[in-house]
């Protein structure tokens, strides 16, 4: 699951990204509005955490203008406005929850939790299932008709997107973005090795299931008897 924090606090942004990142999350970081802005339009997170008094822009704009946008990722205001007149402006801005600093860990953990189980294509810890697998994001572990195995990070990442996305084409651009995140360099050669790699894992388990190439598109989860 790929977050962007969006958080001008340097210690805090640098804590939170941090602690997010042991319990197993992809964490792009921002200290601005402009920068969440751009990085959020490119509607590759599934979950945002986002500060209300950022710099160059505040983040009630950055939420207006994500749903002006029809960008419906999951959106906290973590913030330090804690009136209930402030809540409710959040919310009603289109902020799926509102947390107000100081907070603890676990509570923030419990708010992306609880926002992601009310999303219909996001779920932190449920098994994912699509024909002959199933694949569980929590242990990284993809089992089949025949026998189970573990997948790296990566691949795991790779899977659960076409897993979130049965028969649809994801675009190699798409597929990039939230695997490696819009600040890495990575060469687009690389997403050919994992669709390779995932390849031979659904044959080692005996899935029917392939990754078909949609030329100069992407690729897409199917059936291949």
């Amino acid at each position: 699951m790929r977050i962007l924090l969006a958080e001008d606090d340097e210690n805090l942004n640098r804590t939170l990204t941090e602690r997010l990142r042991t319990k197993g999350f992809d964490v792009d970081s921002c200290f601005d509005g402009d920068e969440a802005l751009y990085y959020a339009s490119q509607n590759i997170h599934d979950v945002i955490l986002l500060d209300r008094m950022l710099p160059c822009m505040e983040g009630t704009e950055v939420l207006e203008q994500l749903r002006k946008a029809n960008i419906a990722v999951p959106i906290i205001f973590i913030t330090a406005l804690g009136s209930l007149n402030d809540k409710v402006t959040g919310l009603n801005l289109g902020a799926d929850d509102y947390l107000v600093k100081p907070f603890e860990f676990d509570e923030l953990l419990a708010r992306i939790q609880c926002v992601t189980r009310r999303s219909p294509m996001l779920s932190m810890s449920k098994d994912l299932c699509l024909m002959d697998i199933s694949f569980c994001p929590e242990n990284d572990m993809l089992t089949g008709p025949e026998r189970s195995c573990s997948l790296s990070k990566k691949e795991s990442a790779l899977l659960e997107i076409f897993l979130r996305n049965p028969n649809q084409t994801i675009p190699r651009t798409t597929l990039l973005l939230k695997v490696w995140g819009p600040e890495s360099d990575v060469e687009s050669g690389n997403l050919d090795n994992y669709i390779h790699f995932l390849r031979r894992r659904l044959k080692t388990v005996g899935s029917s299931l392939t990754l078909k190439t949609v030329r100069g598109v992407g690729y897409c989860i199917q059936d291949c008897t």
